[in-house]
């Protein structure tokens, strides 16, 4: 059986945040790890994300709320402690997306406007034989 290298950068964002915050972020946060396979977001804010994962030929993971409270980030936020009971929603996403086992690869990093987030995670799945 495979094992395939999982690699989620996962993002938290304002509102108001541009698909080139969120660009730029990803660039500063994967600088020197290896290429993501796959983009992660809360569930309620996954359409702005979705643009740049289908620009990037990966897939975009939907993350529920409910999964942010068991993922132990490394930062803490208290913006995102008390808008979503989490340290980091970038870290946070991207720890749940890359599944069980998952360990950060980078902390969150912040956007130049502070408008976006973005962390990334790692994990390890068995994949099928063929």
């Amino acid at each position: 059986m495979e094992r395939l290298l999982v690699i989620v950068a996962g993002f938290g964002f304002r509102k108001d945040a541009t698909l080139d915050a969120l660009r730029t972020v990803l660039a500063s946060a994967q600088h020197g790890h290896p290429p993501v396979t796959a983009l992660a977001a809360l569930h309620d804010k996954q359409a702005l994300v979705s643009p740049l994962a289908e620009a990037m030929g990966v897939p975009m993971i939907a993350v529920s709320p409910s999964a942010l409270q068991s993922a132990q980030t490394s930062t803490r936020s208290p913006a995102s402690l008390e808008a979503r009971a989490t340290g980091s929603v970038a870290e946070a996403c991207a720890l749940a997306a890359a599944g069980p086992g998952a360990r950060l690869l980078t902390p969150r990093h912040i956007s130049l406007d502070r408008m976006a987030t973005c962390a990334i995670a790692r994990s390890v799945a068995e994949g099928f034989e063929a």
